[in-house]
């Protein structure tokens, strides 16, 4: 006898394969595209947030009012300052420290002599920050300076003029005069010495 296979082919199988294959990749697309569809939502609201939060912002710039223009009054109380500072500064650029130049005067001053009188006046208000004459350099003396006093010699004179002219503040140290009075018990010299003093910018 002849044999017979009563079993059904696989070609129904295989044309059921492809199938599978077209329905994974269409599942496939469906979910990718709601991915997509979600984040576009999600980033479309957040961009909408931040447009509304910089309306806002800009709504609250606009309400504020502009700053009023200065008035005649505050522009005079401007000119009034500026012109106080400048006559400050020129009253500094001429000052004299005295505190500084006396005591630099008590350390060098020796121990054998004494003064009688010291006489001290500072610049010309007048004069202070006038340009000096055409041809002669500026100077930098802000008052003058005078004393009068007693030694035993004339080296004592010459120790003390020597002393006063290593003083900063101090400048064109001159002796005036210097006399022997043999009146009393013991014979002194009696000196009188000049000076220009610095002002307080340049001497330091």
């Amino acid at each position: 006898m002849r044999a017979v296979n009563l079993l059904p082919r696989d070609e129904g199988r295989a044309r059921r394969q492809p199938g599978a294959v077209s329905l994974t990749a269409v599942l496939g697309a469906v979910l990718l595209t709601a991915v997509l569809c979600g984040w576009f939502l999600m980033a479309s609201s957040g961009v909408s947030d931040k447009q509304g939060e910089l309306d806002a912002r800009r709504a609250e710039l606009a309400a504020i009012p502009p700053p009023a223009p200065p008035d005649a009054s505050q522009a005079t109380l401007v000119a009034e300052k500026d012109a106080r500072l400048s006559l400050l500064g020129k009253a500094l650029a001429n000052r004299i420290a005295w505190d500084r130049v006396l005591r630099e005067i008590s350390l060098v001053v020796p121990d054998d002599v004494w003064l009688e009188s010291m006489n001290t006046n500072g610049p010309d208000p007048a004069a202070a920050g006038a340009a000096p004459p055409p041809g002669q350099p500026a100077t930098t003396a802000a008052g003058n300076f005078a004393i009068t006093g007693y030694t035993y010699s004339h080296d004592g004179v010459a120790r003390l003029l020597a002393r006063l002219a290593v003083i900063p503040h101090l400048e064109n140290v001159k002796l005036g005069s210097s006399v022997l009075e043999a009146d009393g018990p013991r014979a002194v010299v009696k000196f009188a010495i000049s000076a220009s003093v610095r002002n307080a910018q340049v001497a330091s």
